[in-house]
């Protein structure tokens, strides 16, 4: 390997034994071994070098993003390993650990308020783009609409658990944050897999699964759950990938984790 960030990608899978899965065999698909921690180094490393090939991010300049965290600590990550500034806008339900962790990273961490939506001024993504404006040498990200989001998705995660799966997977179930993942995934299997549906789990009270089952665009509710669901749909979250989606409490969630 090269340097650090070749290390992003490859996660293994692993077979899950003690959940009582029925006739079903379930996989997990390990992205906390990526560097930062989660699968949003794949996205974070694409963005950033899909901005520098098309010349839009220069040398010594700085990533601007809102997240509500994992995304955040991968774009610190890379960012750091390339030389950029970072600053994070955070909703302040994100959980502190995170925070410091992004900070120790090197990122500057803008923290607002969760209790408003899109449109408002303190709204994490209404303050990551002003702040981009007015921060020279700035790039806004946007995971949310980032075409190189899904795109990491379909040229490396999608193909890595296929051939991890020996070319037969049921079903991929994920979360919505951005979309890039479901959207890229989706992609991928539509393409290489077509009997692979694309399940979404999803919090009670995000907007996402309502749509999906019903059409209709609920008014968001609030859930513990950090990193999926959303008030909003994502332009980068293809809904009609989605075979069956699902509401899950944030108790059977914290239970199932535990």
């Amino acid at each position: 390997m090269r340097n650090v960030l070749d290390l992003i990608g490859g996660t293994p899978l692993v077979a899950v034994t003690r959940f009582d899965t029925g006739p079903c065999r379930l996989f997990l698909k390990l992205e906390s071994h990526n560097p930062s921690g989660s699968i949003k180094d794949r996205p974070a490393r694409a963005m950033i070098e899909a901005a520098e090939a098309a010349g839009r991010l220069k040398p010594g300049g700085t990533l601007v993003e809102a997240t509500a965290g994992n995304t955040g600590l991968g774009l610190a990550f890379v960012g750091a390993r390339k030389g950029y500034r970072t600053i994070l806008i955070v909703p302040d339900k994100m959980a502190r650990e995170k925070i410091l962790h992004a900070r120790a990273m090197g990122a500057e961490v803008v923290v607002t308020r969760s209790d408003v939506g899109k449109g408002h001024p303190d709204y994490y993504q209404d303050l990551a783009q002003a702040i981009a404006r007015k921060t020279p040498g700035a790039l806004y990200i946007n995971q949310f609409e980032n075409p190189a989001n899904p795109h990491a998705h379909e040229h490396a995660t999608g193909p890595e658990i296929l051939r991890q799966m020996d070319g037969k997977v049921d079903a991929v179930v994920v979360g919505v944050g951005s979309g890039g993942t479901l959207t890229g995934i989706g992609r991928f299997m539509q393409r290489r897999s077509p009997q692979t549906g694309m399940i979404l789990a999803d919090p009670v009270g995000s907007v996402l699964a309502p749509f999906v089952r019903d059409g209709v665009m609920i008014e968001a509710g609030s859930w513990t759950v950090e990193g999926i669901g959303e008030d909003f749909i994502p332009p980068n979250a293809d809904l009609s990938l989605v075979r069956e989606a699902y509401s899950v409490t944030d108790q059977e969630s914290f239970a199932a984790a535990r």
